[in-house]
């Protein structure tokens, strides 16, 4: 009995429903909602792997888009609204973050790696070239196949 009473004790507790609002975000006017829109598909969900607001079912991005139409309405601008959610996630949060020390790698890592990759290639291929024989002693009228 002892051993079922500690059994019990140690399963965690149950689960707590959660109440999540799913009715769709209410817009004044299309232009709202075109600019909701736009900035939505700009930034990134912070919980989900590559998928922006617009795209995500998570529940932080639903919160997020709450969040950016509440900063529309405060009449902010697209560029402030941006700054506030990279002061407060990061910038990951943006799928283009803005060019600076500290994203250098991000913007020219991948070119100076097919660049690196292209003077690999071509140092490979001129070293073999170099150590092929010359074969003189083949007579002209022999094709190679």
């Amino acid at each position: 009995m002892a051993a079922l009473l500690a059994a019990a004790a140690l399963l965690p507790p149950p689960a707590r429903a959660q109440v999540v609002d799913l009715a769709p975000l209410e817009f004044r006017d299309a232009a709202e909602a075109e600019r909701f829109h736009d900035l939505a598909v700009e930034l990134r969900c912070v919980k989900c792997q590559n998928q922006s607001l617009a795209d995500s079912d998570a529940a932080i991005a639903r919160d997020l888009r709450n969040e950016v139409l509440g900063l529309i309405r405060q009449g902010r601008s697209d560029a402030e609204i941006k700054d506030y959610l990279v002061a407060r996630y990061g910038e990951f949060v943006l799928y283009r973050p803005a060019i600076q020390a500290s994203t250098w790698l991000l913007w020219f890592g991948p070119a100076l790696l097919l660049l690196g990759g292209a003077g690999l290639v071509a140092w490979t291929v001129s070293r073999r070239a170099r150590a092929l024989p010359r074969s003189a002693s083949r007579p002209a009228d022999e094709q190679e196949w």
